[in-house]
């Protein structure tokens, strides 16, 4: 366990078409209840348990995190404990450059924004919010102007809606030091209506990119890196693909997964977690969370991408606007 990524809260301003669907997330929806979420003293207890395990890379995701009322109070918080090399911040962005120097004030090192095109009419009907593309690119740029970067962009590509954003993508990205990240539409949680049909393979991306840009691999910097990285030729930066559903790295994966409401999970594509919520509340001193927590992750024996099949396709999976990305 190297990685650990907080789930802070369940909601999102977003409804993305992959991960939160208007037709499952809907104004009925039963969000967690206050009461369920971990409040950030219960998560920094769990912090550094797993610091103490070897985890060195923090995450905060949500949902969208920054709808999490005074995340920067949590970030002040994590900062300061010793042997967090990376902590980090996934968001889309929308709520960011109000945020963006409360964070860095408060010790984030650097935030990953997701963002599916450049172009409003396909970037809105992916988020079906209609939020526009510029209020991302002005997060964005509050985050490099307040010191978090360097800056990763994330996109999910799926046939027959963005595909055509790859290039501009890339062409918008290249030299500015910011790497985009190309990511398969994976079958994460029961309700994106996910098909394989729809997955644009990561060697598709990367030849199309290299057709226009020439492109040459780039080493990983550690084990259980799950993007795979290739440098343009031409000293203009890199890119980044994910590719878990055409070449999964399930032997390799070093992420543990905590949800808002204290459950760990030990699989993106997990149909269960374990419950730390309880023990904690129920008075377990850190040496007792700690042992918990190694027992979870020692006996894991997660292999969903490797094994892929349509029976585990239509497994009731956790959703990933539950525990992040």
């Amino acid at each position: 366990m190297r990685d650990l990524r907080i789930s802070v809260t369940d909601r999102c301003n977003f409804r993305c078409t992959y991960c939160m669907p208007k037709e499952v997330f809907g104004p009925d929806h039963a969000f967690l209840p206050r009461a369920e979420i971990l409040d950030f003293e219960e998560i920094e207890r769990i912090v550094r348990a797993s610091v103490a395990l070897g985890v060195r890379k923090v995450r905060l995701t949500g949902g969208e995190p920054l709808v999490r009322r005074n995340l920067e109070r949590l970030v002040s918080m994590l900062a300061p404990i010793e042997g967090i090399d990376d902590l980090t911040l996934t968001t889309n962005a929308s709520l960011l450059s109000a945020k963006a120097q409360l964070l860095a004030e408060a010790g984030l090192h650097r935030v990953t924004v997701s963002l599916d095109a450049l172009d409003d009419p396909t970037f809105q009907a992916m988020n079906d919010v209609g939020f526009p593309v510029s209020r991302v690119l002005d997060g964005i740029a509050a985050a490099l102007d307040a010191g978090l970067g360097p800056i990763k962009v994330n996109s999910v590509v799926r046939r027959g809606l963005n595909e055509h954003a790859i290039g501009d993508l890339a062409e918008h990205f290249r030299g500015t030091g910011t790497t985009v990240r190309f990511i398969e539409y994976m079958d994460v949680g029961h309700s994106n209506g996910w098909r394989l049909d729809d997955v644009v393979p990561a060697a598709e991306v990367v030849a199309t990119i290299d057709a226009r840009w020439p492109l040459e691999p780039v080493n990983p910097e550690y084990r259980g890196e799950v993007a795979q990285r290739y440098r343009y030729r031409d000293g203009a930066g890199e890119i980044g693909v994910i590719s878990s559903v055409t070449q999964p790295f399930c032997g390799d994966c070093t992420r543990a997964r905590l949800s808002a409401d204290g459950n760990l999970y030990t699989c993106l594509f997990a149909t269960a977690g374990h419950d730390l919520r309880g023990l904690l509340r129920s008075g377990a001193d850190d040496a007792a969370l700690a042992d918990a927590m190694r027992v979870i992750w020692t006996g894991r024996d997660d292999r969903y991408s490797e094994l892929r099949t349509l029976e585990t396709v239509d497994l009731p999976k956790v959703e990933m606007s539950f525990i992040g990305g």
